[in-house]
């Protein structure tokens, strides 16, 4: 356990698949732990294995913390914990530093900043990339935007759950990575899938070829981590459709504003909506198979 001169009081709000294991590697770094979350029964289980304490409201997990994190849905649901009588910015102390590790617009990372800038503390957009099994491990990436002051000031808590941190830049250009991130993971495991599918139809063993490829150029974490699976046709865990397709509506939102030219990964939105489609909103982001295997009936 750190020294009692190293331990922080912090706040964690949002005990999701991601939130949930971030909050206690911090409590378990012997950093003290207040916690919220919208269904209290959630909250009630994180205690029952970690040390802290839990708050009736986001302002309350606030009050007398020195960092406040966050890891909710969706740029609403950020608003919402953030602003209002109850939110956490009504109980923030000036000086203080809010990180969000939600994946959200640019914009709403931009206009929270300024918001708590004009209140006297730090706003850092801190998205993350590693998935529930990252998170789990304590071996995140995590993409930060906001003032060099504020991002000094979290970097030891953040490495509590971390094994790469950066700071991007001004505010918003930490979801600006991750929607770089996120364009990349999506031409890739199309890819992928199509190579599945592919080795599949040549009558191939699907298993000896991924791990022949998998040790030259087409390497990558999705051919590592996902492309047993997907000859197995098991979908039923890792990042949702859903949430993919949450970030890449971000994506391509952006691009609309900036002038990008995303024709893959417009295309491939529209491939997990047929996931969707097909019932597969919780499914990992490797089902973009089901639709080619599919087809492939027909």
């Amino acid at each position: 356990m750190e020294s009692q001169e190293q331990t922080k009081k912090v706040a964690f709000i949002g005990l999701g698949v991601m939130g949930y294991p971030m909050a206690g590697h911090l409590a378990k770094a012997g950093h003290d732990v207040t916690v919220y979350n919208r269904n209290p029964e959630r909250a009630r289980q994180w205690l029952e294995q970690f040390r802290g304490q839990a708050a009736i409201s986001p302002r309350q997990a606030a009050e007398g913390r020195s960092v406040v994190f966050s890891c909710v849905g969706a740029d609403k649901d950020l608003r919402e914990i953030c602003l209002g009588s109850e939110g956490a910015f009504a109980g923030m102390s000036k000086g203080s530093v809010f990180v969000d590790h939600t994946t959200t617009s640019a914009e709403v990372a931009r206009e929270l900043s300024k918001v708590a800038q004009a209140e006297g503390f730090g706003f850092v957009d801190a998205p993350v990339s590693g998935g529930q099994a990252g998170a789990e491990n304590g071996k995140l990436t995590v993409m930060m935007g906001g003032e060099p002051e504020a991002i000094a000031k979290i970097a030891p808590l953040v490495e509590c759950f971390a094994r790469m941190q950066a700071h991007m830049g001004p505010s918003g250009n930490g979801q600006l990575t991750k929607m770089v991130n996120q364009i990349c993971i999506a031409g890739i495991v199309q890819g992928l899938a199509e190579g599945v599918q592919f080795a599949q139809k040549a009558g191939l063993d699907g298993q000896q070829v991924f791990d022949v490829i998998s040790k030259g150029a087409a390497q990558s974490w999705q051919m590592e981590n996902r492309a047993s699976t997907m000859l197995q046709d098991k979908f039923d865990f890792g990042f949702a459709v859903d949430w993919m397709r949450k970030d890449l509506g971000l994506v391509l939102d952006e691009a609309r504003r900036n002038g990008a030219l995303l024709p893959l990964s417009a295309l491939v939105d529209q491939f997990y909506a047929e996931v969707q489609a097909m019932g597969g909103g919780r499914w990992d982001t490797s089902s973009l198979l089901r639709p080619l295997s599919r087809a492939g009936k027909l």
